[in-house]
């Protein structure tokens, strides 16, 4: 009898790798989302944390390697069944993404009449549940552009949870928050977590508020996994890469240039050369 128990990794990459163009940003990457857990992708600028969202929801397709959610390699799937996996995530963009020209009600309600053939009565009841469980059941005719920053990052989270997903992304939610609203939205993705049975995992560079909220973390840098662990042990890792990042060191294994060529080699060139060098090498 074959064994239906599901795997304890909602999402996982298995030698992943992704380039743009000639970039490479992820090199035979290997990593894995706990289902039911929070879990926070961090690490410098630059690191392909943006990308690794964009991989999980088939925005993009790896080069070579798998990136398995409930165990179906997503790079694979056809056109229906990528549609049929991304009806089983949320997305927070990020700062929100809101469509301008709709009232906070309508903004959530777009998936759902999008997705599903549900009566209006039916709809404006869930609209209404998801907007009570972030706090915004009483803005919901109002349009984005009456609403502040926190508030429209709390709407866009209604919205990616409308259609009850298993998986939410979320693409830095504390950015550009003041304390209160960034503690607010930290707390929101934990209860949302917890309440729903979700599994969620957020790219944030507010370290601080990620560490006391997530648990399980995943360091991104050089295109490598630095380290994948519990918060505690991305605290006190004595990786020198690790390091540098938790304690915000502007000096260690943590690239500062972009990749190139010698300072040297290329101040030689002439104009137009540089291109089919880079290409050369």
């Amino acid at each position: 009898m074959a064994n239906t128990t599901p795997s304890p990794s909602l999402v996982a990459f298995r030698n992943l790798s992704f380039r743009y163009g000639d970039h490479p940003v992820l090199e035979n990457v290997s990593l894995h989302i706990p289902r039911g857990k929070v879990t926070a992708l961090i690490g410098p600028m630059g690191a392909g944390k943006t990308t690794t969202l964009r991989l999980m929801g088939g925005e993009q397709k790896a080069q070579s390697g798998e990136m398995l959610f409930d165990g179906q390699d997503v790079g694979s799937m056809d056109q229906t069944q990528l549609y049929a996996a991304r009806r089983r995530m949320g997305m927070l963009f990020q700062f929100g993404a809101l469509f301008a020209d709709l009232s906070v009600f309508e903004n959530v309600a777009f998936p759902l009449r999008e997705h599903t053939d549900l009566p209006e009565a039916l709809i404006r009841d869930i609209v209404l549940m998801k907007l009570n469980a972030v706090g915004l059941r009483g803005a919901r005719e109002l349009m984005p552009s009456e609403v502040s920053g926190g508030m429209a990052r709390r709407i866009a989270i209604a919205r990616a949870i409308a259609l009850d997903p298993e998986l939410v992304m979320y693409d830095e939610p504390f950015s550009g928050l003041d304390p209160i609203s960034l503690k607010t939205a930290g707390r929101l993705i934990r209860q949302l977590n917890d309440s729903m049975g979700l599994t969620s995992v957020f790219v944030s560079h507010e370290l601080k508020q990620t560490l006391e909220i997530a648990d399980h973390v995943i360091v991104l840098a050089n295109g490598k996994v630095a380290i994948e662990g519990t918060p505690d042990e991305v605290r006190t890792s004595t990786d020198p890469l690790v390091s540098q990042y938790v304690k915000a060191l502007p000096d260690g294994p943590v690239r500062f240039h972009f990749p190139g060529l010698p300072v040297d080699e290329d101040f030689a060139l002439a104009d137009g050369q540089y291109r089919s060098k880079i290409a050369i090498t």
